[in-house]
């Protein structure tokens, strides 16, 4: 099924930032969308804004830390609509600091939602795919996943091995089609949930030059869009401002 219009695409992370702002594109071009995340009021906003714009969207709070939820979610997907086209791991936190500060309950965090997070939507969503014959996912990384810097370590290798487990599916599914979109610095609610203050500061100074949500979401729907027989394995999208 080539291009957009028709095709079920599942979204995490759908709330704010980039999983919002593609639930709106990919509506918007026709897909029928399926979004989670565990803010279900603004699940609801965003389900009713696409219904007002005419567009096919579902909702269903969701927990990516937690398996089975994450595998209910998409079995929502399928029993709603039938199949699943696309799932888009888009669920991310970057709470980032100093090793020094030894914040270790926000590693753990960054680790079971950047890292579990991805890997529960491709437990939940490969054997639905392989069932159907085809599938594409979306894994969300970072610019963090090509490069370190201080006070990111733990944020960069959780998105280092998004980029690792994505490369990992592609290479094991000649029928399946996985794409890691890889944003540099772009508007979203990531920053908020930064606690050291050197951290938060940083990444005011850094966010200056941030693009909007629509720009990664312009992205996603490019990879999706192209023939079935195209697999755009990765997009580095960035500010023309930004050195990194």
């Amino acid at each position: 099924m080539p291009g957009i219009e028709g095709k079920v695409v599942v979204i995490t992370g759908a709330s704010s930032g980039i999983g919002e702002a593609a639930a709106r594109l990919l509506s918007r071009r026709g897909a029928r969308v399926v979004v989670g995340a565990r803010r279900t009021d603004r699940l609801e906003k965003l389900a009713s804004a696409i219904r007002a714009e005419g567009g096919t969207v579902e909702h269903r709070a969701v927990d990516v830390t937690k398996r089975q939820d994450v595998a209910d979610f998409v079995d929502f997907a399928r029993a709603t609509f039938g199949r699943v086209d696309v799932i888009v791991n888009n669920a991310g936190v970057m709470p980032l600091s100093p090793l020094s500060s030894l914040k270790i309950e926000e590693w753990d965090r960054m680790i079971d939602v950047n890292i579990r997070g991805v890997l529960h939507g491709i437990a939940a969503g490969l054997p639905i795919m392989k069932a159907q014959g085809h599938g594409h996912f979306v894994n969300v990384s970072s610019i963090g996943g090509h490069m370190v810097v201080p006070t990111a370590a733990v944020y960069c290798a959780t998105k280092f091995a998004v980029w690792a487990i994505s490369d990992g599916l592609r290479q094991e599914s000649t029928d399946l089609r996985v794409t890691v979109i890889s944003p540099g610095v772009t508007e979203s609610e990531l920053a908020e949930t930064i606690t050291d203050d050197s951290a938060r500061q940083a990444m005011k100074e850094f966010r200056k030059t941030a693009i909007s949500a629509d720009a990664v979401a312009r992205a996603i729907a490019f990879a999706i869009e192209q023939p079935d027989d195209v697999d755009v394995s990765e997009i580095v999208v960035r500010p023309t401002a930004s050195p990194h």
